[in-house]
Order: C-alpha cells, then sequence, then structure tokens
C-alpha cells in the first residue's frame, strides 16, 4: 500500500486530505510542521509528500529542498499545496517539486496528481508479472 505524507500546519487541511485518501486506499501519516515533518520523513521516508507552502516555522519550499539535498534520502515525489496566488507553480518546481496543487483542494485533480505520481497497485503488480 502506497504511503502519503501529508504536512501541513492546520489540523482542519490534514484531517480532509487524510479522510479523502485513506477512503482511496492509500495509507496516510500527518505532520503539523516541515520539521515534524522532516523528521517523519527520514525516519521512514514515504511514496509521496503532500506539503502545504506557507506554514510558520518553515515553508513547503525549504522542506522540499532540504528532501531534494540529503543524500540519505531516495527519492520522494513532493506535490507542493497552497492557498494563495503566490507564489506560483513554478517556484515550486524550481526548488524541485513534482506538483502543485491550490486550495480549496479539487479533490479530483488530487486523485490525478497522486494516481500520476504513484500509480494504482494493479498496474503495477501486472507490470511485474510481465517482467
Amino acid at each position: 500500500m502506497d504511503r502519503i505524507l501529508v504536512i501541513d500546519d492546520i489540523p482542519d487541511n490534514t484531517f480532509l486530505l487524510q479522510t479523502l485518501l485513506e477512503a482511496e486506499g492509500y495509507q496516510v501519516d500527518v505532520a503539523d510542521s516541515g520539521i515534524a515533518g522532516l523528521a517523519k520523513i527520514e525516519a521512514e521516508p514515504p511514496d509521496l509528500v503532500l506539503l502545504d507552502v506557507m506554514m510558520p516555522d518553515m515553508n513547503g519550499f525549504e522542506v522540499t529542498q532540504r528532501i531534494r539535498h540529503n543524500p540519505n534520502l531516495p527519492f520522494i515525489p513532493v506535490v507542493l499545496v497552497t492557498g494563495h496566488d503566490q507564489p506560483t507553480a513554478a517556484d515550486g518546481f524550481d526548488v524541485g517539486a513534482d506538483g502543485f496543487i491550490r486550495k480549496p483542494v479539487d479533490f479530483d485533480q488530487l486523485l490525478t496528481q497522486v494516481r500520476a505520481i504513484l500509480p494504482p497497485k494493479i498496474a503495477n503488480d501486472c507490470t511485474k508479472l510481465e517482467n
């Protein structure tokens, strides 16, 4: 089962994303700050990180950069989530993000990005059987 880490300082946001993604069969863990998120990533790297951009202790860009520059971590896809017009998606891609979603989160858009990054296990299992 794919494991997704949701990092957001607003509990309602993490609860919503966790509820929606668990209903789709994903295992979801949450962190309430960039620092807590990095600790969870280093302890047990997830398959995907959904990361709020605007957080008080460390913004999503800095968290993304720390993930990308940590040689001890495997490649972990990062999708940035923001409720503001600024920064732009290009800013997110410049720091190494793999996707960008605006709040309020459109669930279809979220699932499209998650599935593009984490293809359904059935497809992965079929590919393994063919090889």
